[in-house]
Protein backbone atom coordinates (compact mmCIF):
# COMPACT_ATOMS: atom_id res chain seq x y z
CA UNK A 1 0.00 0.00 0.00
CA UNK A 2 1.09 3.39 -0.69
CA UNK A 3 0.16 6.49 1.50
CA UNK A 4 0.85 10.21 1.02
CA UNK A 5 0.72 10.27 4.90
CA UNK A 6 3.07 7.66 6.33
CA UNK A 7 6.36 6.41 4.04
CA UNK A 8 7.61 3.62 5.92
CA UNK A 9 10.20 3.27 3.37
CA UNK A 10 11.40 6.71 4.04
CA UNK A 11 10.90 6.80 7.80
CA UNK A 12 13.11 3.00 7.63
CA UNK A 13 15.66 4.60 5.44
CA UNK A 14 16.31 7.34 7.76
CA UNK A 15 16.02 5.50 11.09
CA UNK A 16 18.97 3.38 9.36
CA UNK A 17 20.35 7.03 8.35
CA UNK A 18 20.79 7.74 11.97
CA UNK A 19 22.12 4.81 13.27
CA UNK A 20 25.14 5.09 10.50
CA UNK A 21 25.84 8.64 11.30
CA UNK A 22 26.12 8.18 14.86
CA UNK A 23 27.90 4.94 14.38
CA UNK A 24 30.14 7.50 11.89
CA UNK A 25 30.64 9.90 14.46
CA UNK A 26 31.57 7.25 17.06
CA UNK A 27 34.31 5.96 14.50
CA UNK A 28 35.41 9.60 13.73
CA UNK A 29 35.56 10.23 17.73
CA UNK A 30 38.37 7.22 17.92
CA UNK A 31 40.38 8.23 14.97
CA UNK A 32 40.64 11.55 15.93
CA UNK A 33 41.46 10.85 19.37
CA UNK A 34 43.10 7.33 19.08
CA UNK A 35 41.15 6.06 21.90
CA UNK A 36 38.43 3.45 21.79
CA UNK A 37 37.63 4.19 25.00
CA UNK A 38 37.73 8.04 25.87
CA UNK A 39 35.24 8.66 28.68
CA UNK A 40 33.61 6.57 31.17
CA UNK A 41 30.26 5.81 29.20
CA UNK A 42 32.43 3.94 26.55
CA UNK A 43 33.79 1.76 28.47
CA UNK A 44 33.60 2.48 32.70
CA UNK A 45 35.45 -0.66 34.03
CA UNK A 46 38.59 0.25 31.10
CA UNK A 47 38.32 3.95 31.95
CA UNK A 48 38.33 3.76 35.53
CA UNK A 49 41.57 1.00 35.49
CA UNK A 50 43.14 3.52 33.10
CA UNK A 51 42.84 6.36 34.90
CA UNK A 52 44.50 5.37 37.89
CA UNK A 53 47.40 3.99 36.07
CA UNK A 54 47.92 6.94 34.17
CA UNK A 55 47.90 8.99 37.65
CA UNK A 56 50.42 6.13 38.77
CA UNK A 57 52.55 6.70 35.73
CA UNK A 58 53.03 10.71 36.94
CA UNK A 59 53.87 9.86 40.19
CA UNK A 60 56.50 7.26 38.53
CA UNK A 61 57.63 9.79 36.72
CA UNK A 62 58.13 11.99 39.70
CA UNK A 63 59.88 9.27 41.15
CA UNK A 64 62.54 9.22 38.46
CA UNK A 65 63.06 12.60 38.52
CA UNK A 66 63.34 12.29 42.58
CA UNK A 67 66.34 9.31 41.92
CA UNK A 68 67.93 11.41 39.80
CA UNK A 69 68.46 14.19 42.09
CA UNK A 70 69.55 11.31 44.69
CA UNK A 71 71.66 9.90 42.41
CA UNK A 72 73.44 13.41 41.44
CA UNK A 73 74.17 13.41 45.49
CA UNK A 74 75.66 10.04 45.63
CA UNK A 75 77.58 10.97 42.92
CA UNK A 76 78.56 13.91 44.28
CA UNK A 77 79.71 12.27 47.60
CA UNK A 78 81.46 9.89 46.15
CA UNK A 79 83.41 11.46 43.70
CA UNK A 80 84.78 13.89 46.99
CA UNK A 81 85.22 10.80 48.94
CA UNK A 82 87.08 9.45 45.79
CA UNK A 83 89.22 12.42 45.53
CA UNK A 84 90.02 12.50 49.08
CA UNK A 85 91.27 9.23 49.31
CA UNK A 86 93.69 10.49 46.26
CA UNK A 87 94.66 13.34 48.72
CA UNK A 88 95.43 11.03 52.01
CA UNK A 89 96.95 8.11 49.71
CA UNK A 90 99.86 11.49 48.82
CA UNK A 91 100.37 12.55 52.38
CA UNK A 92 100.93 8.71 53.49
CA UNK A 93 103.67 9.29 50.73
CA UNK A 94 104.78 12.07 52.78
CA UNK A 95 104.87 10.07 56.17
CA UNK A 96 106.65 6.93 54.65
CA UNK A 97 109.20 9.89 52.77
CA UNK A 98 109.36 12.22 56.55
CA UNK A 99 110.26 8.81 58.02
CA UNK A 100 114.05 8.43 56.27
CA UNK A 101 116.83 10.04 58.59
CA UNK A 102 118.60 13.14 57.33
CA UNK A 103 115.43 14.60 55.30
CA UNK A 104 114.00 18.19 55.47
CA UNK A 105 110.44 17.07 57.62
CA UNK A 106 110.09 20.81 57.96
CA UNK A 107 109.57 21.18 54.00
CA UNK A 108 107.70 17.64 54.07
CA UNK A 109 105.39 19.15 56.69
CA UNK A 110 104.77 22.28 54.30
CA UNK A 111 104.03 20.28 51.42
CA UNK A 112 101.36 18.21 53.69
CA UNK A 113 100.00 20.95 55.20
CA UNK A 114 99.24 22.06 51.35
CA UNK A 115 97.18 18.90 51.25
CA UNK A 116 95.59 18.98 54.21
CA UNK A 117 94.01 22.36 53.27
CA UNK A 118 92.89 20.47 50.00
CA UNK A 119 91.11 17.87 51.98
CA UNK A 120 88.94 20.73 53.71
CA UNK A 121 88.51 22.46 50.33
CA UNK A 122 87.29 18.83 49.09
CA UNK A 123 84.81 18.62 51.90
CA UNK A 124 83.41 22.10 51.85
CA UNK A 125 82.83 22.02 48.31
CA UNK A 126 80.96 18.85 47.90
CA UNK A 127 77.50 19.92 48.15
CA UNK A 128 74.62 19.38 45.75
CA UNK A 129 71.52 21.33 46.43
CA UNK A 130 72.76 22.40 49.34
CA UNK A 131 73.21 18.99 50.79
CA UNK A 132 76.57 17.81 51.85
CA UNK A 133 77.04 13.93 52.49
CA UNK A 134 80.22 13.97 53.38
CA UNK A 135 81.10 16.72 55.35
CA UNK A 136 78.98 19.58 57.56
CA UNK A 137 75.97 19.30 58.39
CA UNK A 138 74.16 20.56 61.53
CA UNK A 139 75.33 18.51 64.55
CA UNK A 140 76.77 16.06 62.75
CA UNK A 141 79.58 16.36 65.10
CA UNK A 142 77.97 14.43 67.89
CA UNK A 143 75.14 12.98 66.08
CA UNK A 144 74.62 10.57 63.24
CA UNK A 145 71.94 11.79 60.68
CA UNK A 146 70.04 9.60 58.17
CA UNK A 147 69.78 10.96 54.67
CA UNK A 148 67.59 9.55 52.03
CA UNK A 149 66.81 8.91 48.34
CA UNK A 150 64.00 8.35 46.80
CA UNK A 151 64.25 4.91 45.52
CA UNK A 152 60.36 3.26 44.40
CA UNK A 153 56.45 3.93 44.36
CA UNK A 154 54.74 0.91 45.22
CA UNK A 155 50.81 0.28 45.20
CA UNK A 156 50.00 -2.60 46.88
CA UNK A 157 47.18 -4.84 46.12
CA UNK A 158 44.47 -3.00 48.88
CA UNK A 159 45.48 0.56 46.43
CA UNK A 160 47.43 1.78 49.19
CA UNK A 161 50.45 3.67 47.85
CA UNK A 162 54.14 4.40 49.46
CA UNK A 163 56.97 5.93 48.61
CA UNK A 164 60.07 4.08 49.07
CA UNK A 165 63.31 5.24 49.99
CA UNK A 166 67.07 3.64 50.61
CA UNK A 167 68.86 5.16 53.94
CA UNK A 168 72.33 5.72 54.48
CA UNK A 169 74.41 7.36 57.52
CA UNK A 170 76.36 10.23 58.35
CA UNK A 171 78.30 9.88 61.14
CA UNK A 172 81.34 11.42 61.87
CA UNK A 173 81.62 10.38 65.74
CA UNK A 174 81.72 6.65 65.82
CA UNK A 175 85.04 5.22 65.06
CA UNK A 176 84.05 1.81 62.69
CA UNK A 177 81.70 3.48 61.38
CA UNK A 178 82.32 6.51 60.33
CA UNK A 179 81.41 7.77 56.66
CA UNK A 180 82.06 11.62 56.93
CA UNK A 181 85.16 13.28 55.96
CA UNK A 182 84.28 16.44 58.94
CA UNK A 183 81.42 16.24 61.09
CA UNK A 184 79.23 19.72 61.51
CA UNK A 185 78.47 21.72 64.20
CA UNK A 186 74.94 22.26 65.85
CA UNK A 187 73.11 25.25 64.83
CA UNK A 188 75.48 26.09 61.62
CA UNK A 189 76.33 22.97 59.95
CA UNK A 190 80.00 25.12 59.74
CA UNK A 191 82.80 22.36 59.78
CA UNK A 192 83.93 20.76 62.70
CA UNK A 193 87.55 20.00 61.85
CA UNK A 194 88.32 17.91 64.92
CA UNK A 195 85.12 15.45 63.85
CA UNK A 196 85.10 12.73 61.55
CA UNK A 197 88.02 10.45 59.53
CA UNK A 198 89.74 13.38 58.74
CA UNK A 199 89.28 14.75 62.29
CA UNK A 200 89.06 12.22 64.95
CA UNK A 201 92.51 12.24 67.03
CA UNK A 202 94.70 9.24 66.87
CA UNK A 203 93.95 8.64 70.26
CA UNK A 204 90.01 8.30 69.53
CA UNK A 205 90.63 5.61 66.85
CA UNK A 206 91.94 3.40 68.97
CA UNK A 207 94.82 1.61 66.77
CA UNK A 208 97.80 -1.17 68.02
CA UNK A 209 100.34 1.44 67.90
CA UNK A 210 102.76 -0.79 69.62
CA UNK A 211 102.51 -4.09 67.40
CA UNK A 212 101.13 -5.84 70.67
CA UNK A 213 97.62 -6.90 69.27
CA UNK A 214 95.84 -4.48 71.52
CA UNK A 215 93.88 -1.89 70.37
CA UNK A 216 93.63 1.45 71.74
CA UNK A 217 96.98 2.24 72.51
CA UNK A 218 98.04 5.69 73.58
CA UNK A 219 100.15 7.81 70.92
CA UNK A 220 103.10 9.03 72.53
CA UNK A 221 104.62 10.96 70.12
CA UNK A 222 101.47 12.68 67.84
CA UNK A 223 98.91 12.08 70.60
CA UNK A 224 96.02 14.06 69.97
CA UNK A 225 97.10 14.76 66.06
CA UNK A 226 94.50 13.51 63.43
CA UNK A 227 94.85 13.48 59.40
CA UNK A 228 93.79 16.97 59.37
CA UNK A 229 96.56 18.27 61.99
CA UNK A 230 98.94 15.71 61.48
CA UNK A 231 102.61 17.90 61.83
CA UNK A 232 105.76 15.32 61.04
CA UNK A 233 108.08 18.30 62.01
CA UNK A 234 106.95 18.49 65.82
CA UNK A 235 110.01 18.06 68.65
CA UNK A 236 109.72 14.10 68.51
CA UNK A 237 111.41 12.23 71.33
CA UNK A 238 111.76 9.26 69.35
CA UNK A 239 111.06 9.97 65.62
CA UNK A 240 110.73 6.54 64.27
CA UNK A 241 107.64 6.09 66.98
CA UNK A 242 106.37 9.10 65.84
CA UNK A 243 106.48 8.64 62.23
CA UNK A 244 105.05 4.98 62.99
CA UNK A 245 102.17 6.28 64.90
CA UNK A 246 101.64 8.75 62.02
CA UNK A 247 101.23 6.19 59.34
CA UNK A 248 99.08 3.99 61.45
CA UNK A 249 96.83 6.83 61.95
CA UNK A 250 96.76 7.89 58.21
CA UNK A 251 96.41 4.06 56.99
CA UNK A 252 93.22 3.91 59.67
CA UNK A 253 91.99 7.17 57.89
CA UNK A 254 92.76 5.47 54.20
CA UNK A 255 90.71 2.64 55.40
CA UNK A 256 87.43 4.26 56.99
CA UNK A 257 87.24 6.76 53.51
CA UNK A 258 87.87 3.17 51.66
CA UNK A 259 84.66 1.49 53.31
CA UNK A 260 82.64 4.70 52.98
CA UNK A 261 83.76 5.32 49.63
CA UNK A 262 82.46 1.42 49.22
CA UNK A 263 78.96 2.25 50.62
CA UNK A 264 78.54 5.21 48.22
CA UNK A 265 79.26 3.17 45.30
CA UNK A 266 77.11 0.66 46.22
CA UNK A 267 73.86 3.40 46.71
CA UNK A 268 74.99 4.55 43.56
CA UNK A 269 74.51 0.75 41.77
CA UNK A 270 71.57 0.49 43.40
CA UNK A 271 70.07 3.78 41.90
CA UNK A 272 71.19 3.21 38.66
CA UNK A 273 69.40 -0.32 38.65
CA UNK A 274 66.20 1.38 40.27
CA UNK A 275 66.05 3.99 37.35
CA UNK A 276 66.21 2.18 34.75
CA UNK A 277 63.81 -0.10 36.30
CA UNK A 278 61.26 2.78 36.86
CA UNK A 279 61.92 3.83 33.10
CA UNK A 280 61.21 0.58 31.97
CA UNK A 281 58.26 0.08 34.50
CA UNK A 282 56.80 3.48 33.39
CA UNK A 283 56.89 2.25 29.47
CA UNK A 284 55.41 -1.10 30.60
CA UNK A 285 52.31 1.08 32.23
CA UNK A 286 52.04 3.32 29.06
CA UNK A 287 51.68 -0.20 27.06
CA UNK A 288 49.25 -1.85 29.34
CA UNK A 289 47.38 1.44 29.42
CA UNK A 290 46.87 1.35 25.49
CA UNK A 291 45.84 -1.88 25.19
CA UNK A 292 42.73 -1.04 27.23
CA UNK A 293 41.65 1.68 25.91
CA UNK A 294 43.58 2.91 22.44
CA UNK A 295 42.29 2.68 19.22
CA UNK A 296 42.87 -0.05 16.35
CA UNK A 297 43.52 2.51 13.51
CA UNK A 298 43.77 0.08 10.81
CA UNK A 299 40.30 -1.46 12.23
CA UNK A 300 38.87 1.72 12.92
CA UNK A 301 40.02 3.40 9.64
CA UNK A 302 38.51 0.66 7.35
CA UNK A 303 35.39 0.54 9.26
CA UNK A 304 35.17 4.43 8.55
CA UNK A 305 35.40 3.65 4.88
CA UNK A 306 32.97 1.61 4.87
CA UNK A 307 30.22 3.33 6.87
CA UNK A 308 30.94 6.47 4.51
CA UNK A 309 29.67 4.21 1.58
CA UNK A 310 26.69 3.04 3.65
CA UNK A 311 25.72 6.65 4.51
CA UNK A 312 25.85 7.33 0.97
CA UNK A 313 23.69 4.10 0.22
CA UNK A 314 21.55 5.66 2.93
CA UNK A 315 21.28 8.75 1.53
CA UNK A 316 20.56 7.17 -1.83
CA UNK A 317 17.97 5.31 -0.40
CA UNK A 318 15.93 7.42 1.77
CA UNK A 319 15.91 9.71 -1.68
CA UNK A 320 14.47 6.69 -3.42
CA UNK A 321 11.67 6.17 -0.92
CA UNK A 322 10.26 10.26 -1.14
CA UNK A 323 10.25 9.33 -4.83
CA UNK A 324 7.27 7.47 -4.44
CA UNK A 325 4.89 10.60 -2.82
CA UNK A 326 5.80 11.92 -5.96
CA UNK A 327 4.73 9.42 -8.26
CA UNK A 328 1.40 9.80 -6.61
CA UNK A 329 1.29 13.27 -7.32
CA UNK A 330 2.26 12.21 -11.67
CA UNK A 331 -1.31 10.09 -11.65
CA UNK A 332 -3.41 13.58 -10.40
CA UNK A 333 -1.50 15.74 -13.42
CA UNK A 334 -2.90 13.03 -15.81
Amino acid sequence: MTSILTNNAAMAALQTLRSLNSNMEETQARVSSGLRVQVAADNAAYWSIATTMRSDNMAISAVKDAIGLGAAKVDTAYAAMESAIEVVKEIKKKVVAATEQGVDRAKIQEEIKQLQEQLVSIAESASFSGQNWVAGGDDTATTPLTATVVSGFVRDSNGNVTVKTTDYTLDATNVGSMTMLFGGQAGTGALDLATGILGTDVDTYGLDLDGDGTDGDTAAEIGGMSISTLDVNAAFTDVGVGMAEALALVEAGLQAMTSAAAALGSISMRIDLQEDFVSKLSDSIDSGIGRLVDADMNEESTRLKALQTQQQLGIQSLSIANTNSENILQLFRQ
